[in-house]
């Protein structure tokens, strides 16, 4: 230990542990297909609602796994990695400013919407650059489209990937996809159906998110046919 530096124990914030399905026994039943998600989201636990990439063929990161964005409801205490909260207004200006964290969850070719409260989306056509270098605290991710004065910070403004406004399955294992520059993304597997879920294992799980994977509650339960 250096001269000055003062000894500690840092244990991180405590997590209970949680059982994400009701009959593990019933493992071999579960509909389960094999995923890749994209890089950048950091920790997923198991029980993450996942979305899929639609931003186009051969555009982005088309077709591969991001956490679902339950944006029905836009408090800013949503669990909802898939969000990349703005820095600055928006104007009648084709670009944003985000963290540079959050702007490695995103790739030049990806379609992307913003919203705020308000909870209308306003579609900006797809990313052409991300600039990581003008600024050390923030990145600037210039697309198509005006993000215009209808997106407010006050409100929770934010960017998301097209696709993420739709749930389709349910993250079976906890997988690191990486923060910012060093993220790599993750393999993986997601649940589909045949399965009963404790309800309060699974991550951002909305009655909008139910009704996309067909799922339905009772008590404590969450069930896919």
């Amino acid at each position: 230990m250096a001269q000055g530096d003062t000894p500690y124990v840092l244990l991180g914030t405590q997590k209970d542990y949680k059982r994400l399905i009701y009959r593990p026994t019933d493992l071999e039943d579960i509909l389960t297909l094999p995923i890749t998600i994209s890089a950048g989201f950091g920790v997923l636990p198991a029980g993450t609602v996942l979305a899929k990439n639609n931003s186009g063929v051969g555009k982005g990161n088309y077709m591969k796994m991001i956490p679902y964005d339950p944006h029905a409801t836009v408090t800013g205490a949503e669990v909802a990695p898939t969000r990349a909260y703005l820095l600055q207004e928006g104007a009648a200006n084709a670009y944003a400013y985000v963290t540079l964290a959050d702007s490695y969850k995103f790739k030049v070719g990806d379609s992307l919407y913003g919203v705020d409260s308000d909870v209308t989306p306003v579609d900006l056509g797809y990313v052409v650059t991300i600039d990581r270098t003008t600024y050390s605290h923030m990145a600037l991710i210039t697309v198509t489209s005006n993000l215009t004065t209808a997106l407010n910070i006050a409100k929770f403004a934010y960017l998301y990937i097209k696709g993420a406004e739709t749930a389709i399955g349910v993250l079976d294992i906890s997988v690191d996809t990486g923060i910012g520059e060093h993220a790599q993304g993750a393999n993986a597997g997601m649940i589909i159906s045949n399965v009963v879920f404790y309800t309060g294992a699974l991550i951002n799980m909305d009655s909008n998110a139910r009704t996309d994977v067909t799922a339905s509650q009772f008590g404590q339960f969450t069930y896919m046919k």
